[in-house]
């Protein structure tokens, strides 16, 4: 099973996708799963991950309802505010909703991204690690030291970093991303999604070239049993085609790799990490 592990839906009339504002040629409309089909049809992906758009629990349970009525949907990575003290409530009423298979952490939107470390958030974190529950983590490259102490602080947390941490790839930036990436990839918990890749580059003028260092300094951090394919649909349209993020994955792994290992990354990783498998149909 060939699977997208991160992409998005959204519908502006709920009113929670502000960040969307000042995007209108691209971001600022609807997406639902019709607007998708064609392009996983094209590029032989069955089954999705949706990431969720908003810090609400109302935009997970948006998502989880598409993903009833939508097969194309193999899980749901939403979110729960961890500073909360119900956050164990909110964890177990989505549970309890059929497609959750993670939660993801905003550190990106944090104004400052040490107040991950903050004696709540670690607490529910935490929880989620002895859950042993997914959890997607949504940072810039240059608050990965935070998310080292996270990690010393939980080292157990079964993670994965989305779009490799966004180096700022349009200015060629390397360190101190390429050494972090290592010291976070010590941790077998870890995982890193091979996504978001182009809006990090120059939107007008990217070549596949730029972003090979990159996706292999991140094979090679983490190995091929723990890295995954991602689109980023629908924001990777501000510079790029469906088509076009699986051909430049497709461009950077190179011909190398074994048949096992290419399904390890257009799904099978995906699959282990989120339990897809023992979803039920």
């Amino acid at each position: 099973m060939r699977v997208d592990s991160h992409q998005h839906f959204w519908q502006l009339a709920r009113g929670d996708y502000d960040w969307t504002l000042g995007n209108e040629k691209v971001l600022h409309r609807d997406y639902f799963p019709a607007d998708l089909n064609a392009h996983l049809e094209q590029s032989k992906i069955d089954k999705t991950i949706v990431v969720q758009a908003a810090p609400t629990l109302k935009d997970t349970e948006f998502m989880l309802g598409l993903a009833k009525e939508h097969d194309s949907i193999a899980g749901v990575v939403g979110w729960m505010d961890l500073e909360r003290s119900d956050y164990r409530q909110q964890y177990r009423y989505l549970l309890e909703q059929p497609g959750l298979v993670g939660i993801r952490v905003m550190i990106q939107s944090m104004s400052n991204a040490d107040d991950v470390l903050r004696p709540a958030s670690l607490a529910a974190l935490q929880f989620l690690a002895a859950e042993n529950f997914p959890v997607d983590l949504l940072l810039r490259s240059h608050q990965l030291s935070s998310v080292l102490q996270l990690l010393h602080e939980v080292p157990n947390l079964r993670g994965v970093i989305d779009h490799c941490a966004k180096p700022d790839i349009a200015k060629g930036q390397w360190e101190p991303w390429a050494s972090q990436i290592e010291e976070l990839a010590s941790y077998p918990a870890l995982y890193c999604k091979l996504s978001g890749m182009v809006t990090e580059a120059d939107h007008e003028g990217w070549t596949v070239k730029q972003f090979i260092p990159y996706v292999r300094h991140i094979v090679q951090a983490f190995g091929t049993d723990r890295v995954m394919f991602g689109s980023d649909w629908p924001v990777c349209l501000f510079t790029a085609t469906y088509p076009q993020i699986v051909g430049l994955l497709e461009f950077c792994v190179g011909p190398d790799w074994t048949d096992e290992e290419r399904a390890a990354l257009y799904g099978g990783n995906a699959s282990r990490f989120y339990r897809l498998e023992s979803l039920p149909e």
